[in-house]
C-alpha cells in the first residue's frame, strides 16, 4: 500500500478538524460536500473505511507520535 507524506496527512486532518468546527457552528453544502472530500481522501491516505479511523491512523504516522500512544482511540 502506497504510504501518504506525514506532510500531507498533517494538512488534511487541520483541514477536516477546521471543517468539522464550521459544521459545528454554520455549515453550508459547500462545507459539508468538502468534508466528504477530506473524509474520503483521509480513508484512501490512510487505508481505512471511516473518517474516525482514518483520523487516528493519520495521527500516528505524524512526527511526534509515539507508537503505542492509544490516547486518541477515547477521543
Amino acid at each position: 500500500m502506497l504510504m501518504a507524506h506525514p506532510a500531507v496527512l498533517k494538512n488534511l486532518v487541520e483541514q477536516y478538524e477546521t471543517l468539522r468546527m464550521l459544521q459545528a457552528e454554520d455549515g453550508g453544502p459547500e462545507v459539508r460536500q468538502r468534508m466528504d472530500d477530506l473524509a474520503y481522501t483521509l480513508c484512501v491516505a490512510t487505508g481505512t473505511g471511516d473518517v474516525d479511523a482514518a483520523l487516528i491512523a493519520a495521527r500516528h504516522r505524524l512526527p511526534g507520535a509515539r507508537p503505542q500512544d492509544d490516547s486518541l482511540l477515547s477521543a
